[in-house]
């Protein structure tokens, strides 16, 4: 029996109009239609539930922490010695470029070219500019976005314009999730949004050491991928006096339930891991001016969006002042993602009227363009950095770690407590209300269709016909690669004749797959801003499911549980929680997160030997080719004084 009909009806009835595949399957229904779900649920929590400003205020320095910590920003780096170098200096009748690079981490270089008028008398307002996507290859993208230096240095400013990670005369990855395969970032909770920030955190230093700086005038404008990093910067750095994001910013309604997080790479999202309603982002900046940037008809931050986030806003920068239009604005202009004069026109306005009090109108006159090649930092090849990290920046920036392991029982106990929590409040999401599964369809040959939460279904087979008191009752947990039309070839030395064994399809599995599109991995990367994974959904059912089965028998019988691979290790995370699963075992399990299950941020907490660790005095019996990866496990068991319920072979 097959549920597909089942499926296209949910899907019909709840999914929105605007689903986009042209034959989408009954998995890829159900996950647009249960990301949408945890959108709109989501979309409730602006302001983290603030009605006032002061209760705004009061929640603010929490939020503005756990906004750091989404971005790989908590605790904050170091600020280490910039070794600003101005490798060179071009000199026009009206302004000067200086190009020079800093390290905001040893090793992680930025490059820029700083526009200052021929002539300065006294301090000078500033502004740091952030680039969009332009590929100009060895000259950087700061090359594509010279008009905005110049215009600023023309018109009295300090003008920084800074190399992106990815686009930068040093190249590193900003698409590791959309089209890398990098998951491991997730379980990191890195984002190249967190190395563009703090590049920019930085470049704040090095723009307040300059003695021709005025450092209570600075502003941050971009467009783009430059007008997310806008948001970014503006949002963790109150050194920002004004903000100007320039069509790079939208909510999670367009992002997720619209799929236009398909047209944005990494750079463009940090890991939401404490499920904000996004516009709450944009909120970190008030009261300070902003003036949010768009285009009419600008496919990638559609006007849909763009009137949300203004209607959230104004309610927020209302609370302050009702004289909302000093503090906050919105600008929308003809034409689609361009860097249109009219939107360049509009910032130089709020920049002028905020920085210099200055509310004359203005005019961009034709500007000289500098041959791009003459903008390098580094001019030849030779010139490059040997010490530069920028291409593994990925691999450096967010501290991974293993606990501490105990010393004896009580410490153990005390240990295990304290991960629990750590998971349940850092890593996992889960569901409110009732941890059963719920059966809605069954068939003549075992098939069953369940539900685990609200908006999603799993499939699940009953293997033979089970006794009726089973020695063992077993939960086999499959891959999405694995078949379920027999007891797999690696279980059945596990399964005696007398237990009863039921194979479960979490999330994405058996017919309720969706169709994989790398890039632009919408299912995986929209779970992330969300606030959860795949594989967290996915201990969740395995929960949901063996809660089931133990309350279903009649005998209160709990669960055996085991799994392959990545599988089992989602079984083991299962386990760790749920009281009615008694005993697990894994075959070949994957050794580190950085292989698979990916859960937001696990990696800053523990790895999977660990979290092994923890099940005791549980029985486990892990099945692997490699005894000695699981060093730490052993040492966590008999640390909890159980070695004897541990069985490796």
């Amino acid at each position: 029996m097959r549920f597909t009909i089942l499926l296209l009806v949910i899907g019909c009835q709840l999914a929105p109009a605007s689903f986009s595949w042209a034959q989408p399957t009954p998995g890829d229904e159900l996950f647009h239609h249960y990301l949408s779900l945890l959108t709109a649920r989501t979309n409730q929590r602006f302001l983290d539930g603030a009605a006032s400003w002061e209760e705004w205020q009061a929640r603010r320095p929490r939020l503005h922490q756990q906004y750091l910590d989404m971005l790989g920003l908590w605790p904050l780096p170091e600020k280490t010695p910039l070794h600003a170098t101005i490798t060179g200096r071009l000199e026009r009748e009206d302004f000067v470029v200086e190009k020079l690079h800093f390290q905001s981490r040893p090793g992680l270089y930025v490059t820029g070219n700083l526009y200052r008028p021929r002539h300065i008398e006294g301090k000078l307002p500033a502004v740091l500019y952030l680039c969009g996507h332009s590929n100009k290859g060895r000259d950087g993208n700061k090359t594509a976005y010279q008009h905005h230096g110049i215009w600023f240095a023309t018109h009295g400013y300090m003008c920084l314009i800074l190399d992106t990670l990815q686009l930068g005369e040093i190249p590193g990855v900003h698409h590791g999730t959309y089209r890398e395969g990098r998951w491991w970032w997730q379980a990191v909770g890195y984002t190249p949004a967190g190395v563009e920030c703090w590049n920019g955190i930085r470049a704040l230093d090095y723009l307040q050491s300059r003695p021709e700086v005025d450092p209570e005038r600075i502003a941050v404008t971009g467009r783009s991928g430059g007008g997310a990093a806008t948001v970014w910067i503006a949002a963790a750095d109150e050194r920002v006096k004004v903000a100007v994001p320039v069509s790079g910013f939208s909510d999670l309604e367009c992002y997720v339930a619209d799929k236009v997080i398909n047209g944005h790479c990494d750079c463009m999202f940090l890991v939401n891991k404490y499920g904000w309603e996004w516009t709450t982002i944009l909120a970190l900046i008030a009261p300070r001016p902003m003036l949010f940037l768009n285009s009419g008809h600008d496919p990638i931050f559609p006007m849909d969006g763009n009137d949300r986030i203004r209607a959230r806003l104004e309610h927020l920068y209302s609370l302050y002042d009702r004289d909302v239009a000093k503090r906050f604005d919105v600008g929308v202009v003809p034409g689609g993602h361009v860097d249109g004069v009219e939107l360049r026109l509009m910032a130089y306005r709020w920049i002028n009227r905020h920085l210099k009090n200055d509310t004359s109108e203005v005019r961009e006159p034709q500007l000289p363009v500098i041959p791009a090649k003459d903008l390098r930092v580094f001019p030849e090849d030779t010139d490059l950095p040997a010490d530069a990290l920028n291409g593994r920046i990925d691999e450096l920036f967010v501290s991974c770690r293993h606990p501490d392991l105990p010393q004896s029982p009580e410490d153990f106990r005390q240990l295990r407590e304290h991960l629990l929590d750590v998971l349940e409040d850092k890593v996992f999401s889960w569901p409110e209300g009732t941890r059963a599964a719920q059966v809605l369809r069954t068939s003549p040959e075992g098939r069953l269709l369940l539900t685990t939460e609200p908006g999603m279904v799993v499939t699940a087979v009953q293997v033979g016909n089970p006794p009726a008191k089973p020695h063992r009752r077993w939960l086999l947990v499959l891959n999405p690669d694995e078949s379920d039309k027999e007891l797999p070839e690696w279980a059945k030395p596990l399964i005696g004749h007398d237990d009863a064994v039921l194979l479960l399809n979490p999330r994405g599995g058996g017919e309720l797959r969706w169709t994989p599109k790398s890039s632009p991995n919408y299912v995986e990367r929209a779970h992330a801003l969300v606030g959860t994974t795949v594989d967290a959904g996915r201990v969740w059912d395995v929960r949901a499911v063996a809660r089931w089965l133990h309350e279903s028998d009649e005998n209160s019988m709990r669960v055996h549980v085991t799994g392959k691979g990545r599988a089992g290790v989602i079984a083991a995370y299962a386990a760790l929680f749920e009281p009615a699963i008694e005993a697990i075992t894994v075959v070949e399990p994957t050794t580190s997160h950085r292989e698979g299950p990916i859960f937001l941020h696990v990696l800053r907490h523990l790895d999977v030997p660990d979290a092994f660790g923890l099940l005791a005095p549980m029985p486990l019996e892990i099945i692997s080719q490699n005894r000695d990866v699981w060093s730490r496990t052993e040492r966590l068991y008999r640390s909890a004084g159980a070695s004897n319920k541990l069985r490796l072979r």
